[in-house]
């Protein structure tokens, strides 16, 4: 059942595949591909295909759950605008449940890939600092508002380049589909 339900979502896995490899190249994701992300995930929906986590329902309220859970991140500068349509892309394809699962997921496997970068560049101490700000500027977001922590956030760079976030995606993704989580 697993392997059925696998090559149902290959599309998804080689869209995300081919995102990875613009973000890591470009740090970019392509507004085409992050359409025809959602576009193939709400016809996937229509289809019905994989019963009720296949429903035109589920895709559509799996599209809206992943465009608006990174929202506040894009707000304030920690994310793209790429980043934010292709988890709504995603969303699309497996429905809001797993997507906020992803998003779990790919947090803790780029907070992974961040933490070796910046070991690597021995940026380790101005990541800890950095974070604290951004952490308290959230908690008080109400109090100096959301211009104020987007400038931080665009301030407090703690790494060379920014996270190609498509990477942890497809990296929770395939996890969470090879564990049986997805579907």
């Amino acid at each position: 059942m697993l392997l059925l339900h696998t090559l149902q979502l290959l599309p998804l896995l080689l869209m995300l595949a081919w995102a990875a490899v613009e973000d890591l190249r470009t740090r970019r994701i392509r507004n085409w591909l992050t359409f025809s992300l959602l576009c193939t995930g709400i016809a996937h929906g229509l289809t019905g295909a994989g019963g009720g986590a296949g429903s035109i329902g589920s895709s559509l309220a799996g599209a809206g759950v992943g465009f608006f859970l990174p929202l506040l991140l894009f707000a304030i500068g920690a994310m793209g605008g790429g980043d934010v349509k292709l988890l709504a892309g995603v969303g699309a394809w497996i429905g809001p449940m797993p997507v906020f699962q992803v998003f779990c997921a790919a947090a803790i496997v780029g907070m992974v890939i961040v933490l070796g970068q910046a070991a690597a560049q021995g940026r380790l101490r101005i990541l800890s600092r950095n974070s604290a700000v951004l952490a308290v500027n959230l908690v008080h977001l109400g109090d100096v508002g959301v211009e104020h922590a987007a400038a931080t956030g665009r301030s407090c760079r703690s790494v060379e380049k920014p996270l190609p976030y498509a990477v942890p995606v497809l990296l929770a993704v395939s996890s969470l589909l090879a564990a049986g989580w997805i579907g």
